[in-house]
């Protein structure tokens, strides 16, 4: 039986990232979204077991969790985030606020994979993290539109795996 979508897992985990990367001048959404997606890969390539059960999608402009628009905009809509489209270089960034300060339950083994994921891509831009993730087997493997299957961290080499070191 497919284990069910952790709606506060996941919540939590949007709220660390935030809270650990937001003074970041390059940490936007689409940031955000890749460190989401690595930390739930690395963790299932590490545990074998998945941390949020979030679906993530192929795009052309990168990776697309399936339920970060609609919790994103719970978050706001209760006050937990603030957001808002700032300028960056030549482009617009899509940043995101703390209002509340996250009450956050973690694991120890959970918070090793999400620390090194947050550490190892939070100074990269839009552009360099998603040029960084499109090689990452599991997302390379996968067609634009598709959901990104977490089995290929097994095809990682050592630039993306964690086990291979």
């Amino acid at each position: 039986m497919p284990m069910r979508f952790d709606r506060d897992k996941y919540i939590d985990l949007i709220m660390y990232i935030i809270s650990q990367c937001h003074q970041k001048p390059n940490f936007g959404k689409t940031v955000l979204c890749s460190i989401l997606y690595f930390i739930d890969f690395n963790y299932y390539e590490v545990y074998g077991e998945l941390l949020t059960n979030e679906t993530y999608i192929k795009s052309k402009r990168g990776i697309r969790p399936l339920h970060f628009r609609e919790i994103s905009e719970e978050l706001i809509s209760r006050n937990y985030l603030f957001f808002r489209k700032e300028p960056y270089y030549n482009r617009t960034i899509y940043r995101y606020y703390l209002i509340i300060i996250p009450n956050l339950r973690f694991s120890e083994k959970e918070l090793e994979i999400i620390n090194y994921s947050i550490s190892r891509l939070s100074d990269e831009n839009a552009t360099t993290i998603t040029k960084y993730a499109k090689n990452d087997p599991p997302i390379s493997i996968a067609d634009f539109g598709d959901e990104i299957d977490f089995r290929y961290v097994f095809s990682r080499d050592n630039e993306y795996s964690l086990t291979n070191k």
